[in-house]
Parts: C-alpha cells; sequence; structure tokens
C-alpha cells in the first residue's frame, strides 16, 4: 500500500494489483467462453490467480452469467467448479 502524503496524512488504499486482477478476468472470461469449466487449482495453475472466486464475483459484475457446482475429486475433497451458464 503507498502512502498519499496529504494535509491530513491519510491512509489511501491504492490497489497496485487492479491490472493483474484485470488481466486475469479476461483470461479467465475467455477460457470460459471456450465453453470450458474452471476450479481454483486450475486457476491457479494456467493464470496464476490465487483468488478464483474474486475473479467469478468480478466477472458476474460484468454480466457474465456464471454457475458453479460442488464437484467430489479422487481424493474425496469437495471443490466448486466454476462455468458459463448457456443462454
Amino acid at each position: 500500500m503507498q502512502r498519499l502524503k496529504t494535509s491530513k496524512s491519510i491512509m489511501a488504499n491504492v490497489n497496485e494489483n487492479a491490472q493483474s486482477a484485470k488481466s486475469q478476468c479476461d483470461m479467465i472470461a475467455a477460457w470460459l467462453e471456450r465453453g470450458f469449466s474452471i476450479t481454483s487449482l486450475e486457476a491457479l495453475n494456467m493464470f496464476g490467480c490465487l483468488r478464483l472466486a474474486s475473479r467469478i464475483c468480478d466477472l458476474k459484475e460484468r454480466g457474465l452469467n456464471i454457475g458453479k457446482k460442488i464437484i467430489t475429486l479422487p481424493n474425496k475433497k469437495r471443490v466448486c467448479e466454476y462455468f458459463l451458464v448457456k443462454q
């Protein structure tokens, strides 16, 4: 976080990762629009995205209709899988 100098010396929240989040959103949106689904681990491996749920929220705010389902992996772990809902 950067400190902006003001007469009141107030801390400002400057998001240095805003551009990275935008490009991650673009890559994830393109992936979903090609008909693929994605999990958090896949997002990390493919796009370097540590917070897939946040990027999905950003994409929903852009107007994408994204659904999710809980899947069970072979090791019995349950994870969310996101996909683009066809209209």
